[in-house]
């Protein structure tokens, strides 16, 4: 797919982790140019460079054209959505004021695609992993006329962590998941941090990350949820548990799975079934698509973060060590780059593929 016309682009929390990763992502895009910076009114008015201070985390240099863009206050509507197409939104605000900024840009008739935890149980705001549930996008319509809309609207995508997990399960849905124990174990850039901000975290894990366990048990039942009468209605199954858990790595969120079947599958079949498992993305051939959704390897001791969390650009969920089990009927291990394929990444994916049905288009 391929436009005739970029689509002009705004990020607003530009200064954030995510926010950077943004610009590295949208930096030379075929869909996207980012022609508007947006962060707290403390960065206003100052250079991008100015405004990030030497906090810039990302290992790829700053692009040169954006060091010198001036940034615009993140609550000036007017500015922040003037020339802009949609917004690419990864703001640090408190969830009722950020519930209320993202409404106040797609009310100016901007969509939206956010970053943000804030709309994802808003039941009218699709939360999509492109390759799983990108029907869902069906309730934006619903959407636009509560909020008075032609063209502006909010879509979201989930918790970074369920991404090591949740493509995996959903692949096997023909075999009906019951029951799903999941351990995550979430690298430090899930809280917007690097070894030099938090040496308190090196030679060291913590058994809880505030928020983090509700999220991976209830976002995928709205992930696999239907639409009815102009709302999301979450899945009532499987029922999953999780704990989640902070370990010194850099990136990547692994999970360690157990699950019961109501049909339980031959190993053959579920290594079949990831292997051809495909969505809208790759049918599409869009720009962060990977080309394998999902990655199995045979070794042992794999997949590893240092080694496989880059796989298919970080867009790829990778999977391994399956094997039957002796309480659940089978376990594996799950991982997926929680900055690339669990956030920014996942958004522009999320963006593409709003573009490849319509939904975002030139004002």
């Amino acid at each position: 797919m391929q436009l005739e016309k970029k689509l002009r682009a705004c990020i607003v929390g530009a200064t954030g982790m995510v926010g950077q990763r943004f610009i590295t992502l949208l930096e030379g895009h075929p869909f996207f140019e980012v022609t508007k910076l947006a962060a707290s009114p403390r960065s206003a008015g100052q250079t991008y460079a100015r405004a990030l201070g030497g906090r810039w985390k990302m290992k790829t240099e700053m692009p040169a054209r954006l060091a010198d863009m001036i940034v615009v206050d993140a609550w000036n509507i007017e500015e922040t959505t003037k020339d802009v197409d949609v917004i690419f939104c990864a703001i640090n605000y408190d969830k009722n004021e950020t519930k209320k900024l993202e409404e106040f840009y797609a009310k100016a008739e901007v969509p939206v695609v956010s970053n943000n935890s804030a709309h994802r149980w808003t039941p009218d705001v699709p939360m999509v992993i492109p390759e799983i549930n990108a029907d869902h996008f069906a309730i934006i319509e619903a959407q636009k006329k509560r909020l008075g809309t032609k063209h502006g609207f909010i879509a979201v995508k989930p918790n970074c962590s369920i991404q090591a997990y949740v493509p995996a399960l959903n692949a096997l849905k023909e075999f009906e998941p019951c029951e799903v124990v999941a351990t995550t174990y979430q690298a430090i850039s899930g809280a917007g941090k690097t070894f030099a901000e938090w040496p308190e975290m090196i030679d060291n894990v913590i058994p809880y990350i505030g928020g983090e366990e509700e999220k991976s048990e209830q976002e995928p039942l709205k992930i696999w949820g239907s639409m009815e009468n102009g709302e999301i209605v979450r899945a009532s199954s499987p029922v999953i548990t999780t704990q989640c858990i902070r370990v010194p790595v850099s990136d990547g969120h692994m999970a360690a799975v157990f699950v019961r079947f109501a049909k339980k599958p031959t190993k053959e079949q579920i290594l079949s079934a990831w292997k051809s498992y495909r969505g809208i993305p790759q049918e599409q051939e869009l720009p962060s698509a990977p080309k394998q959704f999902i990655t199995y390897f045979e070794e042992d001791n794999r997949p590893q973060a240092a080694l496989d969390r880059d796989t298919e650009g970080g867009m790829g969920v990778c999977v391994g060590r399956l094997r039957e089990d002796s309480v659940y009927d089978y376990k594996f291990v799950g991982l997926a780059h929680n900055t690339l394929r669990g956030a920014a990444g996942g958004a522009v994916l999320e963006a593409e593929t709003l573009v490849a049905l319509g939904y975002i288009t030139h004002k």
